[in-house]
């Protein structure tokens, strides 16, 4: 089981966040971290922080994790997929998701409609376009070139230095994560929980199957992003989880469509994700962090003391993850630096790498 290190978003240019952040991926390098993922939402976007970043790395993957299906076009994702491999000298990860409702009609005033179709549109136009064929496409979402004017079958001019870009989708529920294990080398989840993947993992095989790439997961990236708060203290480790946790739970959506909190209710939190997500719509995020379990927390993230973590980091190997991304949570940058080495031998001292 290789590291990842979960970045998230990124932080105010006008602070030191920035220079903060920069110096975790580095330290992430020197122990061995083997890719660096960057978020995007309606903030920083995630290709021009990984290509500062490339600039100041030199051996650790950088990935978007995710870039935005609605933000971009496809072509324009190809663009930018194979300037940044280019960049980092083989070293960049394409992590694509079609976000939510929410921000794809509110912020890129894209219509959510068939999450699954668009995606699986949107990635064969993308794999062609970096394989530097013409693009012509005829599809629900997406005609290239359009057909009532004087647009031209074009190719990429730029080269990519490797032959496939790895490719990861953000996927929840069944027929998503079908569709990821066709199209896709990696699968970026969240709120994973080991005990509960088999089924997930089944569906992510039978795409394989269907698709003739092989009958089991052998070569595909399991890369599920994991909160990390160490500490001997467990109500502060637990609380630094608390209001990230709650957001995406209770405030990540519309009442009636939010694919995390269907996570937690698929994950038998049922009662627990209702209290939560109408104490968030009432504009009480803290009584919504505080409503979250324990039970629920642990579940999906490591939590506590180093020794807890070290026996705890054995569901994910058990259950098939191949790179555990690590979010590290904690009260200072320093703190932070420590999770991030501290992850790094617990996985060899347990004999997980």
């Amino acid at each position: 089981m290789r590291l990842g290190l979960t970045v998230g978003y990124w932080g105010s240019a006008k602070d030191s966040h920035t220079d903060a952040q920069l110096r975790l991926v580095q330290d992430a390098e020197r122990v061995g971290y083997s890719v660096a993922w960057v978020a995007e939402a309606y903030g920083s976007d995630a290709p021009t922080i990984l290509a500062w970043l490339g600039a100041q790395t030199s051996g650790i993957d950088l990935g978007s994790g995710i870039m935005q299906i609605p933000g971009r076009t496809p072509a324009m994702t190809a663009m930018t997929a194979s300037t940044l491999d280019t960049l980092t000298n083989g070293r960049f990860r394409l992590g694509l998701g079609v976000s939510g409702p929410q921000v794809s009609e509110g912020w890129h005033g894209v219509r959510f409609g068939d999450p699954l179709g668009r995606t699986r549109e949107y990635v064969e136009i993308v794999e062609r376009a970096l394989r530097r064929e013409r693009l012509e496409y005829d599809g629900e979402h997406f005609t290239l070139p359009l057909p009532d004017g004087p647009g031209k079958a074009l190719h990429l001019t730029t080269r990519p230095v490797r032959d496939r870009i790895p490719l990861y989708l953000a996927a929840v529920g069944p027929k998503n994560l079908r569709l990821t294990g066709e199209l896709a080398d990696g699968w970026l989840p969240v709120f994973y929980i080991p005990e509960q993947s088999a089924d997930l993992h089944e569906a992510v095989r039978a795409g394989r199957e269907s698709a003739g790439r092989g009958s089991d997961l052998t070569g595909f990236d399991i890369a599920p992003s994991v909160p990390v708060s160490m500490g001997e203290d467990l109500d502060a480790a637990y609380d630094r989880v608390r209001p990230y946790a709650a957001l995406y739970v209770g405030g990540m959506g519309s009442a009636k469509q939010n694919f995390y909190n269907r996570i937690a209710v698929r994950a038998g939190f049922e009662e627990e994700a209702a209290r939560v997500q109408q104490l968030y719509l009432d504009r009480k995020p803290r009584e919504a962090a505080a409503a979250l379990s324990r039970d629920f927390l642990d579940h999906t993230a490591l939590i506590g003391p180093r020794e807890r973590i070290a026996e705890r980091l054995h569901r994910y190997a058990d259950a098939g993850v191949t790179t555990l991304g690590v979010a590290p949570y904690a009260d200072s940058a320093d703190e932070r630096t420590t999770v991030v080495r501290t992850m790094a031998e617990l996985v060899e001292q347990e004999g997980l790498g």
